[in-house]
């Protein structure tokens, strides 16, 4: 069968990618190493809980017209992301507001607050940040930086503090309000009946064909002469056997448990931010949809962050400033070398996007592909 665009990885990226190129009457086959489409949103129904399989995924954005493209796909509920931290069994609300000054100094009003983190602030006074420790001080003060920042960090990035460099934390969400809402966007929530279906609804033309369980490096050669198209939403220093050297990513490990029980933390997302926890997180899906599923039970997933090696899951890249250099001597090989593959998506483009920047970087490459 003749065949306009391979699309490597049945992600959102390329999904997205196949959907509007079927629309434009383009003949599409979609591979996936994995044995399921959707990617890291993909989601299952467990107990009569969507279970994110992956991770927590919440949709947000304020680009009005990519919620309304997510929408054709799905409703959405309101759920609102709202993260407690633990640590050492002390609970904070996150993102840093009122509630968590409160509980941390037992302040009432911002004016308090914001006094309490001017002074605590001034132990970096005068000194420019060397590291990522001394640049969360800066801005926010020793007390949360040790309670919430420190140990969090640290386990995400599988490094000290000291060692990593100020510029990962250029800004922290400080908020003088009793608003335990994480995030600013205009829009949020997650779709009702998982996430799985918006990628089953953009792969359904009869011009798309699915291949699950194949890995494109198994056949990369063939792949390459047979299809005049591709596009590709792997590792883009793989794609190229990494001859300029390894890009860096951080791997993820998941521990899911079915318990017996309703509730089991109380909320969706619970970070544990001391060091000596190995899980940044247990998240409790079926708060994602307030409550639904079974009675009597409830499913929880341990969220455990690694070492990239080769033959991991890479789920983030890490964009320090020798790996953002060592990428854009990647993009201008493929423009050399693979100027009839079109590389998409967290590893494709390697940044770290969130759903809706996938979403709109799908749009641009398609605009770019069929509309220039």
């Amino acid at each position: 069968m003749k065949y306009d665009y391979l699309v490597v990885g049945a992600g959102l990226f390329g999904a997205t990618f196949a959907y509007e190129a079927a629309k434009r009457g383009k003949r599409v086959k979609v591979i996936e190493k994995r044995d399921h489409i959707a990617g890291n949103i993909y989601t299952k129904e467990v107990d009569g809980i969507q279970v994110h399989e992956y991770g927590a995924h919440i949709f947000h954005t304020s680009n009005k017209k990519i919620w309304q493209y997510v929408n054709q796909f799905a409703e959405f509920n309101r759920y609102t992301n709202s993260p407690v931290a633990n640590y050492k069994g002390q609970m904070f609300n996150l993102p840093f507001n009122m509630n968590t000054f409160n509980e941390m100094w037992g302040t009432s009003t911002p004016k308090e607050a914001l006094a309490k983190i001017n002074e605590q602030r001034q132990e970096m006074a005068g000194k420019k940040p060397q590291n990522l420790e001394e640049q969360a001080i800066s801005l926010i003060g020793r007390d949360i930086y040790e309670k919430l920042i420190k140990g969090y960090t640290e386990k995400q990035w599988g490094r000290k503090a000291t060692e990593l460099p100020a510029f990962i934390i250029r800004r922290l969400p400080v908020r003088l309000t009793y608003d335990n809402n994480y995030f600013n966007d205009d829009y949020q929530g997650i779709p009702i009946g998982g996430y799985t279906q918006i990628v089953e609804k953009m792969l359904a033309s009869d011009l798309i064909d699915v291949e699950l369980n194949t890995d494109f490096f198994d056949y990369q050669e063939e792949y390459v002469s047979e299809f005049p198209k591709i596009v590709f939403t792997g590792m883009i220093d793989q794609y190229f056997n990494y001859k300029l050297g390894e890009l860096q990513y951080r791997s993820l490990h998941f521990e899911t448990e079915e318990l017996n029980e309703d509730n089991h933390q109380g909320n969706a997302v619970v970070n544990y931010t001391d060091a000596d926890t190995p899980f940044t997180r247990i998240i409790e899906h079926k708060h994602f949809e307030f409550g639904k599923g079974d009675k009597g039970k409830t499913i929880i997933t341990r969220e455990y962050p690694a070492d990239w090696h080769r033959g991991d899951e890479p789920y983030y890249p890490i964009n320090n400033t020798e790996n953002n250099s060592l990428y854009k001597e990647y993009a201008k090989l493929a423009q050399k070398e693979a100027p009839n593959v079109i590389f998409g998506g967290r590893l494709g483009q390697y940044r770290y996007y969130n759903m809706d920047q996938v979403l709109n970087a799908a749009l641009i490459a398609v605009n770019k592909e069929f509309e220039d």
